[in-house]
């Protein structure tokens, strides 16, 4: 018999059953926490909507390296490419966007923060629905996710991949509402957590943002046809018109009527995440309002404020560190030398898959330039530091090439707290900061002097008086270990069901 939600189940070639994804066989148990930090990017109603969707994503391969994906809708069929790899690994060659025909797109690019890199797990995922196609791309993670998928197996749901995004896709298939976005929003109400989506059925775009708009989804124009995307910056790179912020808690429609807005829940004050300021949004992005790079310079300027040192000069540890760095010799008057040479062709350490990879990479990745540093005091400049592994090796790298001394300043506070809505961070085990004191971690790193900015300084750097406890303007539970929603998968003990996907059972 056929189980209701089985209507969910993932065809993960659209255009022809299963494809190549269903040669992908490898077991990916290790992966089940389903953290990522991802991009989207939809449109609807152009002519050459999967093209510019491959430039829209191409904009956002900052914020995933592993794998990208489109889905397109031609009004008769869906039609998907998805791969491991980089945008323009899959989606540079004409060929490849011809067999994505249509005017309405959505499109995804992932990194894996737990296990193996997987093709299943690669979006937008894509189901047959009852009521005809759903492809969802997601960016985010639902912190009641595996509770949610834990009770959809026992009830019967046949799940294909490992991503919290295939649990959004079966609520929406068990709803009893008659009407698609009746369905949506049944899914949306019984998830938790931090989620920016775009979906897509035969007839709709569809986006919408978590309560506390934690993760970031901007909606844009094109030649009159509607966008949906991550960043500003890939409403720039194809010369789209930026509209609004979709306000937090908010589900937008699109369809041949035109535009529909929802609010399905109670007004939260909202909690953006911190972290797009520091580390994952692209610097020419505006996010709420604020230009990434200002703020990056701000967090500078505020760190030279309160742990300047004497030195010769400020050295970024590039790219992520060079804003702050700016920012703080400008307002420390010392000036600022590319200390640090990286090589743009090697992926980025802090989104690679396994902590060896990590490591190994950091070389093959940052060069010494002795003419810069030798014989000088350098203070070093980076956005934030995690597990310590690249701060150590480049700290050694500087000694090397003959600094006289090395001080190292972080533009974000401490990281304490493990994250669970999307950003690739260790337990608290794997934390420097949670797990070593200041002068624990300066001799960790080898560095003279090492200091952090401080969280009522990171709130003065956006502008607000400092952090209000009774009402922080943004998600900084890193730091502070205050999250903004449920964490109910972490209050479950019993342990998640290990269930092999069907295409590997087939095999």
């Amino acid at each position: 018999m056929r189980h209701p939600d089985q209507d969910a189940l993932l065809d993960l070639d659209p255009n022809a059953g299963p494809g190549p994804a269903a040669l992908e066989l490898q077991d990916d148990l290790e992966g089940d926490t389903l953290r990522e930090e991802c991009g989207v990017f939809g449109i609807y109603g152009h002519p050459d909507a999967a093209a510019i969707t491959a430039l829209g994503l191409h904009a956002l391969q900052h914020r995933g390296q592993e794998a990208a994906g489109i889905v397109s809708y031609d009004g008769s069929r869906f039609h998907s490419e998805r791969r491991l790899g980089l945008v323009g690994d899959t989606f540079s060659r004409r060929e490849v966007i011809d067999r994505l025909p249509g005017n309405v797109a959505v499109g995804h690019v992932r990194y894996a923060t737990t296990g193996a890199t997987i093709l299943r797990n690669v979006q937008p995922l894509f189901a047959e629905l009852n009521a005809g196609g759903l492809a969802v791309a997601h960016n985010g993670n639902l912190s009641n996710g595996l509770t949610l998928r834990r009770e959809l197996v026992k009830n019967g749901a046949m799940m294909q991949s490992t991503s919290d995004t295939e649990v959004i896709l079966h609520l929406v298939a068990r709803s009893k509402r008659v009407r698609f976005i009746e369905r949506y929003i049944d899914a949306l109400r019984e998830i938790e957590g931090a989620y920016a989506l775009v979906s897509l059925t035969n007839k709709k775009l569809v986006g919408a943002r978590d309560p506390r708009g934690i993760r970031p989804l901007v909606l844009g124009e094109l030649d009159g046809c509607p966008i949906l995307t991550s960043e500003t910056c890939a409403l720039d790179i194809i010369g789209a018109r930026f509209v609004r912020d979709i306000e937090p808690g908010e589900v937008i429609v699109f369809d041949e009527n035109g535009q529909d807005i929802h609010k399905p829940f109670p007004p939260m004050a909202p909690r953006p995440c911190i972290f797009e300021y520091i580390y994952f949004s692209r610097p020419d992005s505006i996010v709420h309002g604020r230009s990434v790079y200002e703020v990056r310079k701000n967090f500078g300027a505020q760190l030279a404020r309160e742990s300047h040192v004497p030195v010769d000069v400020v050295v970024p540890v590039p790219d992520s560190g060079v804003p702050a760095a700016v920012g703080y010799s400008q307002y420390s008057g010392v000036p600022f030398e590319l200390g640090i040479i990286r090589n743009h062709y090697v992926g980025r350490t802090f989104i690679q898959p396994t902590q060896a990879i990590r490591e190994s990479g950091v070389r093959m990745k940052h060069s010494a330039n002795r003419a810069a540093i030798e014989g000088k005091r350098i203070i070093l400049i980076d956005d934030s530091l995690v597990r310590g592994t690249t701060s150590k090796k480049i700290v050694r790298m500087m000694r090397d090439a003959g600094a006289k001394e090395v001080h190292f300043r972080l533009a974000s506070p401490p990281i304490l707290y493990p994250d669970y809505y999307g950003i690739d961070l260790p337990d608290r085990g794997g934390l420097l900061a949670a797990t070593h004191t200041l002068e624990e971690m300066r001799e960790l790193i080898g560095a003279d002097s090492l200091a952090f900015l401080s969280i009522d300084g990171m709130y003065r750097a956006m502008g607000e008086p400092g952090r209000d406890p009774a009402n922080p303007k943004f998600a900084d539970h890193c730091f502070t270990g205050v999250y903004p929603t449920h964490l109910t998968d972490q209050t479950q003990t019993e342990p998640q069901p290990r269930q092999l996907s069907l295409l590997a059972e087939a095999s």
